[in-house]
């Protein structure tokens, strides 16, 4: 196989989606791999936060990353007043799957839902789309959306919070 036509190989397998190809014949053995980027796996680096202490006047506590998001509304506020939702009765609807969130089914459409918006158990909140198929994420709750935790168009990983919901 000459110079030209192993390129010409190249250039069709790379306009073709295939990610190997083994050809063997009694001359010669070629393997050509395409080395796919992975957007899932580098994505969530980006959208994990680093590390960061809470710390409250009157308990000098430090939070866990993990558990931040759930405290951070809890901490008193410099007049005595929390008008944040308790976020301790917040259920969190969780993605089921890897794959890019998005907030509607198509751009020209409205969000299936947004903020303050009430939902019931079966409905969709959401697309999560997995290899080319577009998988619709229903609410296992029924309430008031209070939070989206996601940009679209944004990959996610399997049991990531999307969703912040206030039980009926």
């Amino acid at each position: 196989m000459k110079a030209k036509e192993i390129r010409d190989l190249i250039d069709f397998i790379s306009k073709s989606g295939l990610a190997e190809v083994n050809i063997e014949s009694d001359d010669f053995k070629i393997s050509i791999k395409r080395n796919t980027p992975v957007n899932v796996t580098e994505a969530p680096a980006t959208l994990v936060a680093a590390p960061t202490a809470v710390t409250t006047p009157a308990a000098q506590q430090v939070v866990a990353p993990e558990n931040s998001v759930a405290t951070a509304t809890e901490a008193p506020t410099s007049n005595g007043n929390n008008n944040a939702v308790d976020e301790s009765k917040l259920i969190t609807v969780k993605s089921p799957m890897i794959g890019t969130f998005y907030r509607s089914s198509s751009p020209e459409t409205p969000p299936f839902v947004n903020i303050g918006d009430t939902v019931e158990t079966g409905k969709t909140v959401c697309i999560i789309e997995a290899m080319k198929l577009f998988n619709e994420i229903e609410s296992d709750v029924s309430g008031t959306i209070v939070k989206v935790l996601v940009d679209n168009a944004t990959p996610v990983e399997y049991d990531q919070p999307l969703f912040l919901v206030e039980p009926n």
